[in-house]
């Protein structure tokens, strides 16, 4: 995480123009998140998706020593089939605190409820929660209890993505309570001259949801990375441009209670009433009702409309006007086909992240 910061710092710092607004507030917030067992709710940070390198070098506008504070940084999702193909690919992400996410595009194992989601789940919860099929007294242990030291030493301290690989569960850590948590809810790079947005997938509302208790969430909004790393750029395309603008906006801190409120309350009372007909349900893991009913699909497509439209907030602070509204409707989903990259007839360019 350091050494990875360090390049993307230096590089922002001396070949590009950096600006940034609400860094300060946001800052403070995560130095009040540096005493681990002091954390009372996660953090989840969202922003925009404009280029193959927001992440990393989006966090090299943070302080040396933030850079360098592994178990107060970022946890992010990266593509199991860019990200994760060889063991030598997989150690890289793994350290640098990136969880291995299929694409449902690219794999039957993509989508929703994806073992990768649970944990995302988790690491924003109060942990540690050091076995799959543990009930919530487990879940829930006392800053006094002991941490799990060693990710190798059984399966409990691993989850598998696919029922055939492992990886080391970062929830099992109580390091790694109520953590921060970085998502793209695009779920694409979208680029395009007026930083115009796509809807945003229904992941960010889960982990909005059903994380425990409400996380803190802080909107963001990203512009010329895209510049750094354009889709139409030639060789050599794995190198980003420098002597770009680049400009990094944190939004205030939404107050998740009121905000969410109205939706989380429905999520736990639909929650609560199937564990009273069927027993209690690990944290982050759902049942069908909970999955595809009616009612769950509604609290997801309102709660991701109401994250991008924090967003967009954010985007209108740097004097972008307002987007269509039908730009934010989920039904978009049922228009994405195998063709969706490359140039779009808006002259916008999208690509699988």
């Amino acid at each position: 995480m350091g050494a990875v910061g360090l390049l993307c710092k230096g590089f922002l710092s001396g070949l590009s123009k950096v600006e940034t607004h609400g860094m300060d507030e946001f800052l403070k917030l995560l130095d009040e998140r540096e005493d681990v067992d002091r954390r009372e709710r996660g953090l989840i940070t969202v922003s925009n998706h404009i280029s193959v390198m927001d992440d990393p070098l989006l966090w090299g506008v943070l302080p040396m020593s933030y850079i360098f504070n592994p178990d107060n940084h970022r946890w992010g999702l990266g593509s199991y089939d860019l990200c994760f193909t060889n063991k030598g690919l997989s150690s890289f992400f793994t350290f640098g605190q990136v969880l291995p996410t299929h694409r449902r595009m690219h794999s039957p194992f993509g989508g929703l409820f994806q073992p990768t989601v649970t944990q995302a789940i988790r690491l924003l919860s109060r942990g540690p929660f050091l076995h799959e099929n543990e009930g919530a007294a487990k879940a829930s242990m006392s800053p006094s209890s002991p941490d799990v030291s060693d990710p190798f030493s059984g399966g409990h301290l691993t989850f598998s993505t696919n029922g055939q690989d492992t990886f080391p569960a970062p929830s099992a850590y109580r390091s790694r309570r109520h953590a921060w948590v970085h998502i793209f809810p695009e779920g694409m790079i979208h680029q395009s001259e007026e930083r115009v947005m796509r809807y945003f997938k229904w992941g960010v509302s889960r982990l909005i949801l059903e994380s425990e208790p409400t996380p803190d969430i802080v909107p963001m909004f990203i512009e010329g990375f895209d510049d750094m790393m354009h889709e139409t750029r030639e060789f050599p395309r794995f190198i980003p441009r420098p002597f770009k603008k680049v400009r990094v906006t944190f939004g205030e801190k939404l107050d998740g209670d009121e905000v969410f409120g109205d939706l989380r309350r429905k999520w736990k009372q639909m929650r609560a009433e199937e564990e009273q007909g069927g027993g209690p349900l690990e944290v982050g893991v759902l049942n069908d009702r909970l999955k595809y009913s009616d009612e769950a699909v509604r609290l997801r497509k309102e709660c991701s409309r109401r994250m991008r439209q924090a967003v967009l907030d954010v985007r209108r602070l740097r004097g972008y006007p307002e987007d269509e509204a039908k730009s934010s409707l989920a039904e978009t989903w049922l228009r994405e086909g195998p063709g969706r990259e490359g140039r779009n007839d808006d002259g916008s360019i999208t690509k699988e992240a």
